[in-house]
């Protein structure tokens, strides 16, 4: 196995870094320039205007746009939302619908969580067909976007309901985050979708594609926050001395280094095992092994780092005029998603023991 950037990957990560190098903006208001770039059309079939390229060309798009700590809905839309109704397969009527929207700046989520359920394998959200309608009725956690969001994919009791955003009967309730990305508990009181946006099974394939793109996010911002500390040590002077010369300084940044090439190889695996295509159950297995990996990688090691970078910029780091902000406060996002390092470890040790 190679995980060495191909030309395709490299193209994306390109036309990502001249995009950043051109615009100051590093939030939602680069997202029309974004969709204008053309990288979001990167994953979708050519008859929709795509390039038809995959998994890993959209992991280093969101690795790129995460080492400058871009807060942008690409990792829900394209992770949570564009590759995983791929992997699925939609009805025609559906694709038509929603692939050329995407394409012009339509943003997806997905309700991944139940209360206390994070990555729910079982939902407890009802899917109950009517005649050419489904009804869906439940709550859901920590939906990111929810609120500009045309399309949520909803796991159900009997599949994947990609639900239109505005339909009636949702109620949408704000929650707090680090980062400030708006993110929302819903309910849903017998949300009518056609028959034909309810996709039976799919619920393991979003979990897989979320949490490789979430891997590749986090790989991002390590990579961006050593940089970004990296010269701080260097040009910060102490005692007449640039703190990098001190030992103790030396050591804690060559540990998150450790921890950032870890995290970069766990990311680089599960991304590049999720993208072969292959009906193996054996490869299958060991594709989960390596996100189940990741996952855990992400939720202990990520915050640790960042704490340490924090502690290694002293005043600095408090200082929301400061980068290093939006680093810490998407991954103490993201760890949080994926339900933080003890139930990682529980999903890690119980597929240690099935195995």
């Amino acid at each position: 196995m190679d995980f060495t950037r191909d030309e395709s990957q490299d193209a994306v990560a390109e036309v990502v870094v001249s995009l950043l190098e051109r615009e100051s903006a590093r939030d939602i208001a680069l997202w029309p320039i974004f969709a204008g770039s053309g990288l979001l059309a990167v994953p979708l079939p050519e008859r929709f205007g795509g390039d038809e390229m995959g998994l890993l060309e959209v992991s280093a798009m969101l690795t790129e746009l995460a080492t400058d700590a871009v807060q942008l809905p690409a990792l829900s839309t394209l992770a949570f939302g564009v590759l995983p109704l791929l992997a699925i397969g939609v009805p025609e009527a559906v694709a038509e619908k929603v692939f050329p929207a995407v394409a012009n700046g339509a943003v997806l989520t997905a309700a991944l969580h139940e209360t206390g359920s994070p990555f729910v394998v079982k939902p407890e959200t009802v899917a109950v067909a009517d005649g050419t309608t489904v009804r869906i009725t439940g709550q859901k956690v920590a939906v990111p976007y929810a609120d500009t969001a045309r399309w949520i994919l909803v796991p159900t009791n009997a599949g994947i309901a990609l639900v239109d955003s505005d339909a009636p009967g949702i109620t949408r309730t704000a929650s707090p985050t680090s980062d400030g990305v708006p993110e929302f508990s819903l309910r849903l009181d017998e949300v009518q979708i056609p028959a034909e946006q309810l996709l039976p099974g799919g619920i393991a394939e979003l979990h897989r594609f979320a949490l490789a793109g979430i891997g590749s996010v986090a790989d991002g911002l390590l990579k961006g926050v050593i940089t970004l500390t990296a010269e701080h040590l260097r040009t910060r002077h102490q005692f007449g001395r640039p703190l990098a010369e001190f030992q103790a300084v030396a050591q804690q940044i060559a540990d998150v280094y450790v921890v950032s090439r870890t995290l970069h190889a766990a990311a680089a695996s599960a991304n590049w095992a999720l993208a072969q295509e292959t009906d193996s159950a054996e490869h299958r297995e060991r594709t989960d092994d390596d996100l189940d990996v990741l996952a855990y990688t992400v939720a202990s090691e990520l915050p640790a780092a960042m704490q340490k970078c924090h502690h290694l910029h002293g005043g600095l780091g408090v200082d929301i005029t400061h980068p290093l902000h939006r680093y810490y406060s998407q991954a103490k996002d993201i760890a949080r998603w994926l339900g933080g390092e003890s139930f990682r470890l529980d999903r890690l040790g119980a597929r240690c023991s099935s195995n």
